[in-house]
C-alpha cells in the first residue's frame, strides 16, 4: 500500500508541475488554454475555472497529463473555427512568435528541474547527514590496494571536490568514472598526516546496477568494533519472525562465539535461507532462538539478511557520521549544482548507451521507480523528498530530448524554423511524430522488459 501511494503521488506530483509549466507560461504569453489534464482516460473530475473556462481536468489513468491549447491546425473544418472570434483566435498557439512558443514547450522540462531544485535547496537548509568517509579494510589486489589506500584514512578530496559523506564520494566516483580513467583521492590518517593517491576507476562496471561502486574499486566503509547489540528490527522481518528484540546481544550464532558487530552480519551473510542458532543475552537472561537469513543478490553473489539493525550510543554515532548545515544561499547553490550535475550526469549515461559504451540494463521503468518510491517513503521524508528531486530531474532531462513528440522536439522543429524563416511542414511532422513514437515505444518495451528482469532475477 504505501508503495502504491508513493508511487501515484510521486506521478501525480511530478505531472502535474510539468503541466503547470507549460500552463503558466501559456498564460503568460497570452495563449488561451482549453484544457489542463492530469491522468489520461476517463475524466473522474471537471471543473471550468478562470476568464478562458479552461477545463481542468483529473483522469483515471495516472500515467501523464497534457495542456490543450487553441491552436487553428487541430480545426478539422472551416465551421469549428467560427465559434472562436478572431480576437480570440489571436491568441492561438500557432499564432505566436517563435520566441514564446519555444518558452511554452521548455516550460514543463524546466519546471521539473526547478521543482529539484527547490527540493534539494529544502533538504540542504534542513542539513545533509551522512557517514564520514573514513576507509575500512581494504581489499587485497583492488585499485585501493594498489593507490596505497590504507584502513582509517579520511577521504577529504577527490579531484580537489570537497568530500564530507561517503554519498559524496560514490556520486563524484560515478562522475568521475564516465571521463577519466583515475582520480586523485586526498586523505588525511590520525596522524593528520595529508596522503595523495591515485586511484584507477577502470574496474568500475556501471552496466551492473547492482555493482557497488566502492566494493569494485575495493574500498569498504570504516566499521568500529561494537558490540553486536540488535537496535530496529523490520517488522515481519527473518529477525522479527526468530523473536528477535532490540537491545537483544548477541553471544553465539551457527555455534560460534560473537564478539562484534561484524562477526554476527558475517554469519548471516554466509549462511543464507539457513536455519542459524541463535543465543541472545536479554535482561541477564539467555534466550536460544533460531533465526533464517533471507537471500538476496548482492554483487551478482546470493548473501543472507535478517532484517535487522545494530545500536550504537550517540557518542559513537558522532563519531562516524557527519551533518553538514548550509545557509539559505549556500544551501540554493549547492541544490542547483546538484541539479545541474544530476542532470549532465544522465545526459553522459544516455548518450554512453546510444554510442554503445554501456548496456541499456540502466533504464528503468514504472514498476523500479515504484519499488524506489515505496523504499525511499518508508525511510523517511528526507529520503522521500531527495528520490522525488532525482525523478524530477529525469523526467525534466527526457523530455528536453530532441525526439519528436516531446518537448525537446518541438524545441527542434523551432530552431529549424528560426534559421529557415518558415514553420516545418505538417507532413514532416506527421513523418518525425511515427518516428517519435517508435523510439518512446521502443524505449517503454526496454525499460518494461528490464523491470521484469529484475524482479525475476532479484
Amino acid at each position: 500500500m504505501l508503495t502504491a501511494l508513493a508511487f501515484i503521488f510521486t506521478l501525480g506530483l511530478l505531472v502535474t508541475v510539468h503541466e503547470y509549466g507549460h500552463f503558466q507560461v501559456a498564460k503568460w504569453c497570452g495563449v488561451k488554454v482549453l484544457k489542463f489534464s492530469i491522468g489520461f482516460g476517463k475524466p473522474l473530475f471537471i471543473k471550468k475555472i478562470g476568464r478562458d473556462q479552461t477545463e481542468f481536468v483529473i483522469a483515471a489513468i495516472p500515467l501523464g497529463g497534457y495542456v490543450k491549447m487553441l491552436d487553428e491546425r487541430e480545426f478539422e473544418s472551416a465551421p469549428s473555427q467560427m465559434q472562436y472570434s478572431e480576437t480570440e483566435l489571436k491568441r492561438a498557439f500557432n499564432r505566436q512568435s517563435v520566441a514564446k512558443r519555444i518558452a511554452i514547450v521548455l516550460a514543463g522540462p524546466m519546471a521539473n528541474l526547478l521543482l529539484a531544485i527547490l527540493l534539494y535547496w529544502w533538504l540542504f537548509m534542513l542539513g545533509v547527514a551522512g557517514m564520514k568517509p573514513i576507509v575500512g579494510k581494504v581489499i587485497e589486489h583492488s585499485p585501493a590496494a594498489a593507490a596505497s589506500i590504507a584502513l582509517g584514512e579520511t577521504i577529504q578530496k577527490i579531484n580537489g571536490k570537497d568530500v564530507a559523506t561517503w554519498q559524496d564520494a560514490r556520486w563524484l566516483l560515478l562522475n568521475e568514472s564516465l571521463k577519466n580513467k583515475s582520480v586523485e583521492i586526498q586523505t588525511v590518517n590520525g596522524n593528520q598526516e595529508i596522503h595523495i593517491h591515485q586511484l584507477n576507476l577502470s574496474s568500475i562496471n556501471l552496466d551492473n546496477a547492482s555493482t557497488d561502486i566502492l566494493t569494485s574499486l575495493g574500498l569498504t566503509v570504516f566499521q568500529p568494533d561494537i558490540p553486536a547489540r540488535i537496535g530496529e528490527v523490520i517488522k515481519n522481518s527473518p529477525a522479527d519472525l526468530a523473536g528477535l528484540v532490540s537491545n537483544d546481544l548477541v553471544l553465539v550464532i551457527n555455534h560460534r562465539k560473537v564478539k562484534t558487530w561484524e562477526d554476527f552480519v558475517r554469519e548471516i551473510r554466509q549462511h543464507p535461507n539457513m536455519p542459524l542458532d541463535v543465543v541472545v543475552q536479554r535482561d541477564a537472561q539467555e534466550i536460544k532462538l533460531t533465526v533464517r537469513p533471507e537471500p538476496v543478490i548482492e554483487n551478482d553473489k546470493t548473501v543472507g539478511r535478517i532484517g535487522a539493525a545494530f545500536k550504537m550510543e550517540q557518542s559513537e554515532l558522532d563519531q562516524l557520521f557527519v551533518t553538514s548545515h548550509y545557509s539559505v544561499a549556500e544551501a540554493l547553490i549547492k541544490a542547483t549544482e546538484k541539479t545541474w550535475d544530476t542532470a549532465i550526469f544522465s545526459l553522459k549515461m544516455l548518450g554512453n548507451m546510444i554510442t554503445g559504451q554501456l548496456s541499456w540494463k540502466g533504464m528503468s521503468g514504472p514498476v523500479t521507480i515504484a519499488s524506489y518510491a515505496g523504499q525511499s517513503a518508508s525511510m523517511g521524508i528526507n529520503a522521500f523528498v531527495g528520490f522525488l528531486a532525482l525523478i524530477s530531474i529525469s523526467i525534466g532531462v527526457l523530455n528536453l530530448l530532441p525526439i519528436p513528440v516531446l518537448d525537446g522536439g518541438h524545441f527542434m522543429y523551432y530552431v529549424i524554423e528560426i534559421f529557415t524563416g518558415k514553420p516545418v511542414s505538417e507532413a514532416v511532422m506527421i513523418v518525425g511524430q511515427k518516428i517519435g513514437f517508435s523510439l518512446l515505444g521502443f524505449m517503454m518495451i526496454l525499460a518494461l522488459y528490464n523491470d521484469i528482469n529484475r524482479l525475476i532475477t532479484g
